[in-house]
């Protein structure tokens, strides 16, 4: 199936690791000291490869991660991988009717009070029919990497459109010059006492770091691409959201470093840590840094934070007029944001930039908002005097390489950030 899209070369095992900033981009490791993920053994993914993979079919990349054993292996993405090129119907389970699901679970009928998980389980209804049909869904857009693997794209145009890539359990992954665009979810889920009114609830994320470690995502262009939420309909008064997340780092996932890459047009956009209740598996984990990224065009979560010690550092946010908030200040989470640039649009103030989810303290030092200097828990706090923010994350980071001024985040990462800018 799609197996010869697969070439795979051998290549003579390199001479010592390579370097950050070697010339061979897929044998490049991650630099000591850069992040999170270069902590304890570091991060070097397939850099001492002797199987090297160029795929140009989302079949083939799925045949080169599912080749047996965990010795390093790069893998090369040239041109654009269709990984849900099938027609919604083509995953739908047999009796699964759209209409008749809008129909059974209108709130008019259905009401708000009771969720779906019992008709789920229930034969033949349409949750039932709608879950089998996004099992089916699922089974073909996620993509399982293995541990000591860099996946590189090569060439201009090198992505994946629809697919994600579930890093799981694993540890010793590069991800690196690919532009991912979202999967379309086919069958979200209608969950009636999701807030007052509802909400449609959808899966896949671009990429997801779960239960892994030494991670870095570098040179990538996340985004919405052709589909992005504006284009999505509404039914029971509410978005369709077929969307999730752009990058989930989650479920005791640690040492992540996410450097130079673009997120845009998206709303619910990169979460770390997914529940409140989940201490027993996060705690002392979730250790992210996000430096050099550029976040354009989004509505929240950027990151929202649970749990982990997060170094956010010379990040770029360039907002439009749906912007609610980049930094989402959640349980028990220690942020720490410094040197970022925020270029907000008009009527949309500098205490929109952090949101309380709880009264986690965070140390935010040195950043500007639209070029003046900010002290962004204190223009919160002036703008929600009811629950404010303490200052002081209770860490200091140690893991940087490259740290620039505030007043040149925004030119320096506009130039470098982004799958097509790694050189």
């Amino acid at each position: 199936m799609g197996c010869t899209a697969l070439v795979l070369a051998t290549t003579a095992l390199a001479t010592g690791t390579a370097q950050a900033h070697g010339r061979d981009t897929a044998r490049q490791t991650l630099a000591r000291g850069d992040g999170w993920a270069s902590a304890t053994t570091g991060t070097t993914g397939g850099a001492a490869a002797e199987r090297v993979f160029t795929v140009t079919t989302w079949a083939g990349f799925k045949a080169a991660l599912a080749e047996a054993g965990t010795a390093p292996r790069i893998i090369k993405v040239r041109g654009t991988l269709d990984a849900d090129g099938a027609d919604c119907s083509d995953f739908a389970a047999d009796g699964y009717d759209f209409a008749r699901y809008l129909a059974d679970y209108d709130p008019a009928v259905w009401g708000y009070d009771t969720d779906l998980e019992a008709e789920k389980a229930t034969a033949g209804t349409q949750e039932y029919l709608r879950d089998r049909s996004a099992a089916a869904q699922a089974k073909a857009v996620k993509a399982a990497v293995p541990a000591n693997t860099t996946i590189i794209g090569v060439g201009r145009g090198a992505g994946i459109t629809g697919g994600s890539l579930q890093i799981n359990g694993v540890d010793n992954v590069i991800v690196r010059g690919l532009t991912l665009e979202s999967p379309l979810d086919c069958f979200p889920q209608w969950d009636p006492t999701d807030g007052d009114t509802g909400n449609w609830n959808s899966e896949y994320d671009a990429a997801v770091v779960y239960n892994a470690t030494h991670v870095w995502l570098d040179h990538n262009t996340f985004t919405d691409g052709d589909h992005p939420d504006s284009t999505l309909p509404a039914y029971y008064g509410r978005l369709y959201q077929q969307h999730d997340g752009e990058l989930d780092v989650v479920k005791g996932a640690d040492h992540v470093t996410a450097s130079w890459n673009v997120f845009e047009d998206h709303d619910k956009t990169l979460m770390i840590g997914n529940s409140d209740g989940a201490g027993a598996t996060d705690e002392g984990k979730l250790r992210v840094t996000l430096h050099h990224n550029l976040f354009r065009n989004l509505v929240e979560r950027a990151p929202r934070v649970r749990f982990g010690q997060v170094d956010a550092y010379n990040n770029s946010y360039v907002a439009n007029g749906d912007f609610g908030y980049a930094f989402g200040i959640g349980f028990r989470s220690q942020l720490v944001a410094e040197k970022n640039a925020f270029t907000l649009p008009r009527g949309i103030g500098a205490g929109t930039v952090l949101h309380r989810w709880n009264d986690s303290p965070v140390t935010a030092e040195g950043n500007l908002v639209n070029g003046v200097p900010t002290d962004l828990v204190a223009a919160y706090n002036a703008a929600n005097p009811a629950a404010p923010l303490s200052s002081g994350a209770g860490w200091k980071p140690v893991l940087r390489t490259q740290v620039d001024p505030a007043r040149v985040v925004t030119r320096v990462v506009a130039r470098g950030a982004g799958a097509q800018q790694l050189r």
